[in-house]
């Protein structure tokens, strides 16, 4: 178990199932299951903090 505040950069392998937010700005949320990968934002590599369990 990861849990709240967990963080992963584009291309890592998501460790959680929840609700994941795009630290810095511009920030947005989305869902992303475990074991997918996180996905860049904006065109770029970001880093995604885990904000809301599944």
């Amino acid at each position: 178990m990861s849990g709240i505040g967990t963080t992963g950069t584009t291309g890592q392998t998501c460790p959680e199932s929840g609700v994941w937010e795009v630290v810095g700005t511009p920030s947005t949320t989305a869902p992303i299951a475990e074991g997918n990968t996180f996905p860049p934002y904006g065109g770029k590599a970001v880093t995604w903090k885990l904000v809301q369990l599944a």
